[in-house]
């Protein structure tokens, strides 16, 4: 019998990492990152990347996987994770999904489909003339589920969205909120928004403390630029190496963006996605742990 998918999702700094790895050992899975930024290669200290000596022997999938330079679309993400996927459940192995990137996920549990994807210059010729603001409310119209999880400065990958929306037409809103796998199980993990502030700020803190600037102005003095600097934490570094503000300040705005993204990771998994969610309690997280097991048991055969 053909192993069902797990799907962990929720906000940043919530306990998905956590969860994961209880779940990977209690089941006999594989987590497959869908963490967009940790497929960066020397992204690793602000995107929370697990080091090797912390995955407790569980195989990880999809980490590491890019140059820092290179750009990467939903589309080429879904053909990957379904490989996987599929390689893992031949080899009666449970596939475990985890990561924030909603998008992402979605694009692979749902019938999400990118036939077409191809670049209209008269579009884009258009598209290159508007502000940051006038694209992203083409954006919210065209593609609203992109727009929930894609911060509105990140321009090029705006123009990409909305190129990529003109290209599958209809063909996505058609299939979108059907399911690619009907035997996914999708956990979601919250904690009230007052410990997840706190939770966000002590992670910046540590992130620090593990050497993020050290790790930020390296890929600064290399010249590392592209869809990758759209992180939380890596813009912010590279205004203050720019001059552009104070070392105080682009840590109060990584914290901040932080705060925000988190907001909206909940708002479009709870809109977007039917997710049986558990409170994330990291003081406690055997009880987490027991009412997750308790709710997959029965699907898992335990």
């Amino acid at each position: 019998m053909m192993k069902p998918i797990v799907a962990i999702v929720g906000p940043t700094a919530v306990g998905k990492t956590t969860l994961s790895l209880a779940l990977a050992h209690r089941y006999g899975g594989e987590i497959i990152s869908a963490d967009a930024m940790q497929f960066y290669r020397g992204f690793d200290i602000g995107t929370a990347k697990l080091p090797v000596s912390d995955r407790e022997g569980v195989s990880h999938h999809l980490i590491d996987i890019l140059d820092p330079e290179a750009d990467f679309s939903a589309a080429e993400y879904q053909t990957m994770v379904r490989g996987a996927i599929d390689d893992l459940r031949n080899r009666g192995v449970l596939p475990i999904l985890v990561g924030g990137s909603g998008l992402y996920i979605r694009s692979v549990l749902y019938d999400y489909r990118f036939e077409g994807e191809k670049r209209n210059r008269r579009s884009t010729e258009f598209y290159e003339q508007l502000s940051n603001g006038e694209l992203f409310e083409i954006l919210k119209t065209k593609d609203p589920d992109a727009a929930a999880i894609n911060h509105p400065n990140n321009r090029k990958r705006i123009i990409r969205l909305l190129e990529l929306a003109e290209a599958t037409g209809t063909q996505r809103s058609e299939t979108a909120d059907r399911l690619y796998y009907p035997d996914a199980l999708p956990v979601g993990l919250y904690a009230p928004r007052e410990e997840l502030v706190r939770r966000i700020d002590e992670r910046v803190d540590a992130m620090l403390q593990r050497g993020l600037i050290e790790e930020v102005r390296t890929l600064y003095d290399r010249n590392i630029r592209g869809q990758a600097l759209a992180a939380i934490g890596y813009k912010e570094l590279y205004s203050f190496f720019d001059g552009k503000c104070t070392l105080e300040s682009a840590v109060e705005a990584i914290k901040i963006a932080s705060h925000r993204y988190a907001k909206r990771q909940m708002t479009w998994f709870r809109n977007q996605m039917n997710v049986q969610w558990f409170e994330s309690d990291l003081a406690n997280f055997s009880r987490t742990l027991s009412d997750v097991t308790a709710f997959l048991d029965p699907h898992l055969g335990k």
